[in-house]
């Protein structure tokens, strides 16, 4: 099933474009989030995904939401199951066809490109790249590439604190009380979004990044965590990670 994308849809057609000096904590924001059947890009899909479209005039009783629960047409992995609550019984009872509802995401998604509004989601490379597979799995249009805004990434960069950095000790590292329970797409996805606010509050540089620099901050933000990270793991002997932000 799909909810509330016509809304969605409708609500990103009227939007005015962003101007690129338009600073992260006054920029609307669409949030995005995916449950799966694993973590392999191309060999796992999305089984349920929500979109969450943020005007920061707003805020969180102002959020156009659409939300898909999607038949993947390829079993669950068990440990997957166990964390999201999806069976392959519910997804063939309740899903919707794949190629309808990634063409819908990947629409809305565009859409807001278009209007330079950028998508926000933690750890978003994961669901970035899961999306452009699934597409590519359906012979669906890829995506242009995405203006995103990772709060992950970002909190590596200026918290500096020790600990889990998944999106429950995120948000409440960050005081953000959650909408429903996590790993649940709608839920995790306005708590990424949620984030902005007190980021921007807490560490002013978060504040002062607009679109037109959003990316290459993100980027090299990345790198130096990289960087730090891999010398880290290399006094333990175990492998570096290669792995680069979008």
């Amino acid at each position: 099933m799909s909810l509330n994308y016509d809304a969605l849809d409708r609500v990103l057609r009227d939007a005015p474009t962003q101007p690129g000096d338009t600073v992260l904590p006054h920029s609307r924001l669409l949030g995005f989030d995916t449950e799966t059947t694993g973590t392999r890009p191309g060999s796992d899909a999305i089984v349920s995904a929500t979109l969450v479209l943020r005007d920061p005039a707003t805020g969180y009783t102002g959020d156009t939401v659409a939300e898909w629960i999607i038949n993947p047409h390829r079993p669950m992995n068990p440990r997957a199951s166990e964390v999201n609550g999806f069976t392959d019984d519910y997804l063939a009872e309740h899903g919707v066809e794949p190629g309808e509802a990634l063409g819908q995401i990947a629409e809305a998604i565009d859409l807001a490109r278009r209007a330079n509004i950028p998508l926000l989601a933690y750890n978003a490379p994961f669901d970035v790249h899961m999306l452009a597979a699934d597409l590519k799995r359906w012979g669906l249009d890829g995506m242009a590439d995405p203006l995103v805004v990772d709060p992950l990434v970002i909190d590596r960069a200026v918290s500096h604190r020790s600990g889990k950095r998944t999106l429950a000790y995120t948000t409440e590292y960050y005081g953000i009380e959650p909408h429903g329970d996590f790993h649940n797409a709608t839920a995790d996805t306005t708590a990424a979004v949620d984030l902005i606010t007190p980021m921007s509050t807490l560490y002013p540089q978060v504040g002062r990044l607009d679109l037109d620099g959003l990316m290459a901050w993100q980027r090299d933000a990345h790198e130096q965590w990289r960087k730090s990270f891999n010398a880290w793991l290399a006094q333990r002997g175990r492998r570096p990670v290669t792995d680069r932000w979008l």
